[in-house]
């Protein structure tokens, strides 16, 4: 993916987290529908929870291969990350153990910016082999490794040693230093999608 810088309008502000110890799930729920976002990345002590709000409600890898991913629980959860297009939210355990948050959109009206510019980058997601789950979910597996993960999309593009499809997109936000060069100033999770393998001419 080339980096391309563009203009943007984002900005940052903490979340309160009134009820979210009590029920993780129905909270990050919540947040989804209130600010447009699509997609939930959780590490936990026991693993990886992928999830993605359909119909209003959040479903997690869990509920579709609880073999192979943990439940959504605040006792083993570490940081977790509800992100679309529109924004992130990020909730993580302070130096103290307290859990915080803070929210970026970049559709907050009347809001003065804290960037106007960013860009963004593709991650590769591990898995050689796709299994098609419930709930449009695949089971991802690393065919040398052995690694698992289950993704809340249906993959369908062809997967080999050479090519994965799944793709983190990551906008990083850019801010000019005292020398006037640019500089990521934050980070925050974008999109999920799968990149259909490049067909030879």
């Amino acid at each position: 993916m080339k980096r391309e810088i563009k203009n943007t309008m984002a900005t940052c502000e903490p979340v309160v987290l009134n009820d979210f110890i009590d029920d993780p799930a129905d909270w990050f729920s919540r947040q989804m529908r209130t600010h447009n976002l699509t997609y939930l990345l959780a590490h936990a002590d026991d693993g990886v929870i992928w999830g993605r709000l359909a119909s209003e409600e959040l479903i997690t890898s869990h509920e579709v291969a609880p073999a192979y991913s943990p439940p959504l629980r605040v006792e083993t959860l570490q940081t977790a990350r509800i992100f679309g297009p529109a924004g992130e939210i990020l909730v993580w355990r302070d130096e103290a153990g307290a859990w915080a948050g803070r929210l970026i959109t970049e559709t907050t009206p009347g809001a003065p910016p804290a960037w106007d510019q960013a860009f963004e980058e593709e991650h590769i997601l591990w898995g050689t082999e796709a299994e098609p789950r419930a709930r449009g979910f695949t089971l991802m597996r690393e065919g040398t490794q052995g690694l698992i993960h289950i993704v809340p999309l249906a993959v369908t593009a062809r997967i080999d040693e050479e090519h994965r499809p799944l793709r983190l997109v990551v906008r990083h936000y850019v801010k000019p230093d005292e020398y006037g060069f640019l500089q990521v100033n934050a980070s925050r999770l974008f999109d999920l999608e799968p990149k259909p393998k490049e067909s030879n001419p």
